[in-house]
């Protein structure tokens, strides 16, 4: 993965931070209670920064910079890949990257999007946003439009896929994971998510 400019660097860097505030200020006071202008307080920017990031605030906890990491690691995957195996390797490659850190903040926004109504919904939302950005990138590769009903339904559980996938991490599941995971990195989550792909792969086999 190639990598980003320092301008796209430097734009990570203030959502990190800004989401690492808010993710603070929600232990401390609790979703509710925690405003957007203290968390851009907190961040050191304004609230009209924190809008141009984050619409809402609930969009500081479902929010990442996630997408188009994928999204450009499969776009560099060989064209001839078939698209679930470039998806599969694309993953592999933006986990491996993962710090502790990565990691430990995934954690947290997964658990406040469990426990907050609000945010649950917002990530219905999202999910629906990513399953679009699926469609065309492997209608892409596919040589399909990304309204085909084959390309739909691919996507559609892909995401399923990856939603179960974070669950059972969540839950502390996933048993038979290889040794080979990081479980300080990326590989606990990663050999989860690899392994529920490769499940879809087959048939989804019992």
């Amino acid at each position: 993965m190639s990598r980003p400019g320092l301008r796209e660097r430097k734009k990570t860097e203030t959502l990190r931070r800004m989401q690492a505030e808010a993710l603070r200020l929600f232990d401390e006071q609790g979703y509710e209670a925690t405003t957007i202008e203290a968390i851009a307080e907190a961040a050191g920017v304004s609230p009209s920064t924190f809008y141009r990031y984050f619409p809402t605030k609930e969009d500081v906890v479902v929010q990442d910079e996630y997408d188009p990491m994928i999204i450009g690691a499969f776009q560099n995957q060989p064209e001839d890949t078939p698209p679930l195996a470039a998806i599969r390797a694309a993953l592999a490659e933006l986990f491996s990257g993962f710090t502790p850190e990565d990691m430990e903040r995934l954690r947290r926004r997964v658990e406040l999007i469990f426990s907050v109504p609000a945010l649950r919904a917002r990530q219905i939302q999202q999910m629906v946003a990513t399953e679009r950005l699926i469609c065309e990138i492997v209608a892409e590769r596919a040589g399909r439009s990304p309204s085909d009903l084959e390309v739909r339904n691919f996507s559609a559980n892909l995401i399923a896929t990856w939603g179960t996938s974070v669950l059972i991490w969540i839950e502390g599941g996933g048993e038979g994971n290889s040794e080979g995971g990081d479980e300080d990195g990326g590989g606990e989550l990663m050999d989860i998510i690899d392994r529920s792909l490769a499940h879809l792969e087959a048939g989804v086999p019992l």
